[in-house]
């Protein structure tokens, strides 16, 4: 379950609260009261770095990688055996 950010506009109170998307947004204020409270736009609380992260992550060992992490330059595919022979057809 998410947690929410929420604001008084009438006295100013911040909490957070934990709740399902399906669950009404609560609208009385618990400190005054008032039913001025509206939801508060908050960033995510994880981000994604490292130099580990590719544009092509999920295509074939064959095709073209650029690591996006270093300003796009080439990674190498991976070499494959010189004598790999092609699967038997199935029948």
């Amino acid at each position: 379950m998410p947690i929410y950010a929420f604001e008084c506009a009438q006295c100013g109170h911040a909490f957070d609260r934990l709740q399902k998307l399906s669950d009404p947004d609560p609208t009385d204020c618990p400190e005054c009261g008032q039913p001025q409270v509206r939801r508060q736009l908050t960033a995510p609380s994880f981000r994604l770095a490292g130099a580990g992260w590719y544009e092509t992550d999920f295509k074939k060992d064959g095709d073209k990688k650029r690591n996006l992490a270093d300003g796009g330059t080439k990674a190498e595919p991976a070499a494959k055996p010189a004598d790999a022979k092609p699967a038997p057809a199935a029948d």
